[in-house]
């Protein structure tokens, strides 16, 4: 190795705000999803987790809401009160 490029000697410095940036979690999903994402993987060449961070950061971005219909059903079919 190079003399310049030699960092043995020197004291590296953590970043401070890594651990801002990602948080390591568990998660349950569909077999489905998780394929669908590998897939899209081998195609792109981008690790699939990462894939699923990139997608689900552009729904936070552009403020996507999920349309759950059986919340408004369940509702609707409710007896009134009284």
């Amino acid at each position: 190795m190079r003399k310049e490029y030699d960092f043995a000697k020197m004291n590296g410095r953590k970043n401070p705000y890594a651990k801002q940036l990602k948080k390591q979690i568990t998660i349950r999903m569909g077999i489905d999803i998780i394929e669908y994402f590998k897939q899209m993987s081998m195609e792109t060449g981008v690790p699939y987790q990462n894939l699923i961070n990139m997608y689900l950061r552009d729904c936070v971005q552009s403020q996507r809401r999920i349309s759950i219909g059986w919340g408004i059903a369940a509702e609707a079919s409710s007896p009134e009160p009284g």
